[in-house]
């Protein structure tokens, strides 16, 4: 089975790719012929990612899924949230984003976050969403040098390390994308049967 994956983000597509059982390819943007940087207009998580599936099924025709995260942090109301990959400008640039956040919650003492990832599937004309949440708290300093994104400051709760600190498997089995993409593929395999 051949799905697009609505992300030109390589890091994302390896790590997805790699959850896969060898049965389902994913194909990128690039490789589809979509050069666009699908707007991430929708004001939730949600919202985001069907908006970026509903743009490939509608523009290219293909079954696809599209997946948001986002980190929230509670003592900042759940920021940076939908705004994550932006959260210091529209550089999107991750030790930018990182340092703003670190910056945000000095002074503050409750450090808990959770990342959320949800994936929207369009496939055979249906939509299916998937969530994954994995709760922690953000350190004070970067550690790490694996990963994306805010890796280096995540802990997620029952561990002494970071996300930039596991193995590309390690963060695989736990992490809020892994949840999600579990989701996606029993899913894909139940609907085969």
């Amino acid at each position: 089975m051949k799905l697009v994956f609505a992300s030109n983000n390589k890091n994302k597509i390896t790590e997805i790719q790699s959850m896969l059982p060898p049965k389902i390819q994913i194909l990128s943007l690039e490789e589809i012929g979509c050069f666009e940087d699908i707007a991430e207009k929708a004001d939730t998580i949600e919202g985001n990612a069907i908006l970026k599936a509903n743009y490939v099924t509608e523009n290219y025709g293909y079954d696809c899924f599209a997946d948001d995260s986002g980190l929230e942090v509670n003592a900042l109301n759940g920021e940076p949230g939908v705004y994550s990959a932006r959260y210091a400008g529209p550089q999107r640039n991750s030790d930018d984003n990182m340092t703003k956040l670190l910056s945000e919650l000095s002074g503050k003492t409750d450090r808990s976050a959770n990342f959320k990832t949800v994936i929207a599937l369009n496939l055979n004309g249906n939509q299916q969403l998937f969530t994954g949440i994995i709760n922690g708290n953000i350190t004070s300093e970067k550690t790490g040098n694996q990963g994306f994104g805010y890796d280096p400051i995540f802990r997620p709760d029952g561990y002494q390390k970071t996300f930039a600190e596991f193995s590309l498997e390690e963060k695989a089995k736990i992490s809020h994308r892994g949840i999600a993409v579990k989701q996606l593929i029993d899913f894909l395999n139940d609907s085969e049967k």
